[in-house]
């Protein structure tokens, strides 16, 4: 069987209006605009926003349903199927989340837990956004 490999293009939100959406994540998550297309058939209004090597797609789409209520907290979003957030990793999530404060960020909450932290916040349409911090491994290699 051949071996294919893989690797994570972008991860994508729908939010009511990209002009301010694009600002959001530029000025409170360093993520520059890369491109803009339309596509005609949906339609909706699509841009690419990238810091480094990640990369997120934001859409408009004209009379799109608001963003119900409970998917914006994070442990009620777990009752509704479906995808539930992005994540990404940083190395100090307090300093990291005392940081976004500072840009005006909506923090829903920093918690400490066995295996590290994690920082959960709301984009400027809701859209849940974690940022992880884990403990380092004790054991970096295996053995008998």
């Amino acid at each position: 069987m051949p071996t294919y490999q893989y690797w994570h293009h972008h991860g994508a939100i729908s939010v009511p209006d990209l002009e301010a959406a694009i600002a959001w994540y530029d000025s409170v998550l360093g993520f520059k605009l890369e491109r803009r297309i339309r596509i005609d058939a949906i339609p909706a209004d699509v841009a690419f926003v990238r810091n480094g090597p990640l990369r997120m797609e934001i859409f408009q789409v004209p009379e799109a349903h608001p963003l119900p209520d409970e998917r914006r907290i994070p442990n009620q979003d777990l009752k509704t199927h479906g995808n539930k957030h992005v994540s990404f990793a940083t190395d100090d999530v307090h300093a990291l989340a005392d940081e976004l404060r500072r840009r005006g960020a909506d923090i829903v909450f920093v918690a400490d837990f066995e295996w590290g932290s994690n920082v959960f916040l709301r984009d400027n349409a809701g859209n849940l956004i974690e940022f992880v911090q884990e403990k380092p491994e004790t054991e970096t290699r295996a053995h008998l």
